[in-house]
């Protein structure tokens, strides 16, 4: 039996896109989902990690939410109560790649929200861009029903090779012996682009967490150089660059 609620994801992530011109690439990786009322227990107790500290692998406040560095949780259940989503003193669980050697990109971590009773009550989709940039889609999520589904308008400038004028529809199984994670960007016309991240869960120690960073060893830095050299072939496809029309540093949109 695991001593911890939080785990690991080993897997992979792949992008289709389908117009103007198709396009696909995939990559190994692995992501940590931490129950964030026991970050500072797995900075003390799991070896090569640390919470706000320098480390082989890390997990910084100042990554997510209002990256000010202040209480997560906190910042979290002030959205909750925003969008009048009560999950009392439920558990939050954080979807996301660790620091490598101080740094990491994210372009997509996912908060699961539970109420007392270990139902999921909310989910947070924290989107960032490479001009650091951060929007979080905020959905209330249903308990009755392992697949999760949501659906809005694109609020967020992300790549500068998609119109803003589209829709995603967000898939996902709450994330127990596997992860699923299944976004699809459509238009009027039909579908632009899917992204996937799937997984298999890993227990968390040391001893795991080490040998995933030493499959990945340079996983953030990959991440990054896989965005701009992917940004680069588009280019050279003769894909039409969209320029970003409103600049913001965190923003956030509470969905149906």
């Amino acid at each position: 039996m695991s001593l911890f609620n939080s785990c690991i994801y080993s897997g992979f992530v792949t992008h289709r896109r389908f117009k103007p011109k198709r396009h696909f690439f995939s990559y190994k990786t692995f992501s940590l989902l931490i129950d964030l009322n026991e970050i500072e227990n797995l900075g003390k107790k799991i070896n090569f990690f640390s919470y706000n500290k320098f480390n082989i692998l890390s997990f910084y406040d100042v990554d997510h939410g209002p990256r000010d560095g202040s209480s997560l949780i906190n910042w979290v259940k002030n959205i909750l109560y925003e969008a009048k989503i009560n999950t009392r003193s439920g558990n939050i669980k954080l979807l996301c790649y660790p620091r490598f050697f101080g740094y990491v990109f994210n372009p997509l971590s996912i908060f699961y929200c539970y109420d007392d009773n270990l139902q999921l009550k909310a989910i947070l989709y924290e989107v960032k861009n490479t001009f650091n940039e951060q929007h979080t889609y905020v959905f209330p999520a249903s308990s009755s029903s392992n697949l999760i589904l949501h659906k809005c308008d694109k609020k967020f400038y992300v790549s500068p090779f998609m119109e803003m004028k589209t829709f995603y529809n967000f898939r996902l199984l709450k994330p127990e012996k596997i992860l699923n994670v299944f976004i699809k960007q459509r238009d009027t016309e039909g579908t632009l682009l899917t992204a996937c991240q799937v997984g298999k869960k890993i227990e968390m120690s040391s001893k795991n967490l080490f040998f995933q960073f030493l499959k990945h060893p340079l996983m953030s830095f990959k991440v990054i150089l896989a965005i701009h050299f992917e940004a680069f072939r588009l280019w050279i496809k003769g894909v039409k660059h969209v320029k970003r029309k409103i600049k913001v540093k965190n923003n956030l949109s509470i969905e149906n």
